[in-house]
């Protein structure tokens, strides 16, 4: 695996010239010389990237998923997380636009961002939930990355980081506008995740397994959907009102009501059936999404 933790250090392995600042950098992708026949090789960054770029017959794999850039889009990775890039189709010419924002913590030292900046989810979403911008989106977003370039490269002086720092901060916050405006407006691709999500649960809480398997966590729900946790979660709260453990616990309440409207089953069995190890939990469930304990519903009943 491949580490920089400078941004001289990267920048001298891109072929590029030194950053003007040591802990912050803005890179014209279209710039970035082409490595002809290198293997893709597993990077880390010790520093944040902040992409708005295209780039065509360019692959980049991120985790264990892959991901091309075909379309205009704005992408987050944070410190620490791995991926490679190489040539989709070594016969067909690499086609690069856009800007990569590369920021090394220390530049945030003693601000305000350097308390919020991950606060951001985003940086905890796979580079195939990408940002998908609309041309007067992707307007806005540049004018801020072309802002904070034209700011490197000036003289600096005792206000330039204030300024850096804010632009950063209105980077991130139309970020996160537009993550909520994605949600909202890929309404066919949102609903293809509830059906997935709906049947995925439907599944498991009428399989008979769930006594050996238990209940399904957020990271197993995300990771069989192919989406981030904080990606599906944060889909999922715009779209529908409820997190993915919202989701969850739903599937398994309408379950544990069957079951206590339709058998006689004691609540011991139940809870066992639906994968709880100790009744006490499955009842302080039960009682706070229905105020009523599992004997009082199925009294209802009688």
């Amino acid at each position: 695996m491949r580490r920089f933790q400078t941004l001289s250090a990267f920048h001298a392995f891109a072929q590029l010239p030194p950053p003007q600042h040591p802990l912050l950098s803005v890179v014209d992708v279209g710039a970035v010389p082409h490595r002809a026949g290198e293997e893709p090789t597993s990077t880390v960054l010790d520093f944040y990237a902040i992409s708005v770029k295209r780039m065509r017959n360019v692959q980049v794999q991120y985790g264990q998923h892959s991901f091309d850039f075909n379309d205009g889009i704005m992408s987050f990775m944070a410190p620490n997380q791995v991926f490679s890039i190489g040539v989709a189709d070594p016969a067909e010419a690499v086609e690069k636009s856009g800007w990569v924002v590369y920021l090394h913590p220390d530049f945030l030292w003693n601000t305000p961002l350097a308390k919020t900046i991950q606060q951001h989810d985003f940086w905890d979403y796979a580079l195939k939930e990408a940002l998908f911008l609309s041309a007067k989106e992707e307007a806005a977003v540049t004018g801020i990355i072309a802002t904070v370039a034209q700011e490197c490269s000036a003289n600096l002086d005792r206000f330039s980081k204030q300024i850096i720092v804010s632009h950063l901060e209105s980077l991130l916050s139309y970020a996160d506008r537009f993550y909520h405006r994605q949600f909202l407006t890929r309404e066919k691709a949102n609903h293809e995740v509830l059906d997935r999500l709906d049947t995925l649960l439907h599944a498991h809480f009428n399989h008979d397994h769930l006594p050996e398997t238990g209940l399904p966590t957020v990271q197993y729900v995300a990771e069989s959907l192919h989406l981030s946790p904080k990606y599906l979660s944060n889909l999922l709260r715009v779209v529908t009102g409820q997190n993915t453990q919202q989701h969850i616990h739903a599937r398994l309440i309408a379950k544990a009501k069957e079951k206590l409207s339709t058998t006689s089953l004691t609540v011991s069995e139940i809870a066992y059936q639906l994968g709880f190890e100790h009744v006490p939990s499955f009842s302080k469930l039960f009682k706070a999404k229905t105020n009523l304990s599992p004997l009082e519903f199925r009294a209802t009943f009688t």
